[in-house]
């Protein structure tokens, strides 16, 4: 794909208003574009040199990268995204393997059932496309396991497209420069789908851009903690920063736990499982955890998910074959939490990590 010019900075309008209603976060909303060339600018400079960002990488690299983000840090997925395209260049590749191997390459990254939704998309994009990613927004839509946010993602970064991007990071630079609070709500409100319209700039080129730097904004400058106003291209339009950062009033916002959770159980099912190449017998499995009700709620959730495979004998393997109950379907997708991607090459300055 060849990578677009850099757009043209568009007039600015009379100056942003410093707060809007937090009520509907739309009612006294700007344009926008007195937002867009500051942050783009910045994402000129500053933004991060990873491999789905490249021209190379192609729209699976993006769709593969926009799976493995989804509430899982930069670092832990770099190595295991560059072994999977080395492995799966393509979407027919990974088509043609059992969906078990899919589980297997996702090593520790977290929610596995992940994998297994994108091994299901592939089997639809070699089966309905031919072996390419859809460009059509409602057909990436229709593909299994692909949500509202992946959708316009990969329209977005891997093709160009004007949509509205939403995930954690977009949602908290929005909610802090024009609702005017510290954090958006626990959940994708109508009202914030609405802002993001709004913010979207009408040339398809540049709004893809947008997207991709408001993202980088939020992950590297305007983040949960110890955000960097100090660095922001924004700052002095910023509605939350003006109105003197008020304190978030919803509901206390709490970090999931993972020690001593059915999580942290099957994490340690599935790792015996991935590195056995032959069905694996239950006292193996009792092994990893000490608490046999627990370990038996978390492995018969594994065989519910479709990510193990019960056998004769008490042998479980991960799964060869893709069973109708775990076949992945269009549903709420976890959070996108770290970086965007983009369908252009840019300098960059320092790399840092989300």
């Amino acid at each position: 794909m060849t990578a677009p010019t850099k757009p043209q900075p568009q007039p600015s309008p009379s100056p942003l208003p410093s707060h809007s209603s937090p009520a509907d976060g739309v009612t006294d909303a700007p344009r926008g574009a007195g937002l867009h060339s500051p942050v783009i600018d910045w994402f000129d400079e500053h933004a991060r040199d990873l491999p789905w960002r490249r021209p190379e990488a192609g729209p699976w690299g993006v769709m593969v990268s926009e799976f493995m983000l989804q509430q899982t840090p930069v670092s832990r997925v770099l190595p295991v995204y560059e072994q999977w395209l080395a492995r799966w260049p393509r979407p027919a590749d990974l088509a043609v393997e059992a969906p078990g191997e899919a589980v297997r390459a996702w090593g520790r990254l977290g929610y596995p059932r992940r994998a297994l939704r994108l091994h299901g998309a592939a089997l639809a994009i070699t089966e309905r496309h031919g072996g390419d990613v859809p460009t059509d927004h409602a057909q990436l839509l229709a593909l299994p396991g692909i949500g509202e946010y992946t959708a316009a993602a990969v329209a977005s970064f891997a093709y160009g497209q004007r949509h509205a991007v939403l995930d954690t990071n977009v949602r908290r630079v929005f909610a802090r420069a024009v609702t005017g609070v510290q954090y958006p709500p626990n959940a994708t409100t109508a009202a914030e789908r609405k802002l993001a319209r709004a913010l979207l700039p009408q040339d398809e080129k540049t709004a893809a851009r947008w997207a991709a730097a408001s993202m980088e904004l939020g992950a590297l400058v305007c983040t949960a903690r110890n955000e960097s106003c100090q660095r922001c291209p924004i700052a002095a339009q910023c509605a939350w920063r003006l109105a003197g950062k008020p304190e978030h009033e919803g509901p206390p916002r709490r970090g999931q736990t993972y020690a001593g959770t059915d999580r942290q159980v099957r994490g340690r099912l599935l790792a015996v499982l991935r590195e056995a190449h032959a069905p694996v017998p239950q006292p193996v499995l009792d092994r990893v955890w000490h608490e046999p009700v627990q370990r038996a709620r978390a492995l018969d959730g594994l065989v519910a998910d479709g990510l193990v495979e019960p056998l004769p004998g008490g042998l479980y393997r991960l799964p060869l074959t893709q069973s109708a109950r775990s076949k992945p379907a269009n549903h709420p997708e976890p959070a996108r939490t770290t970086a965007p991607v983009y369908p252009f090459s840019v300098s960059v300055t320092q790399p840092t990590d989300s």
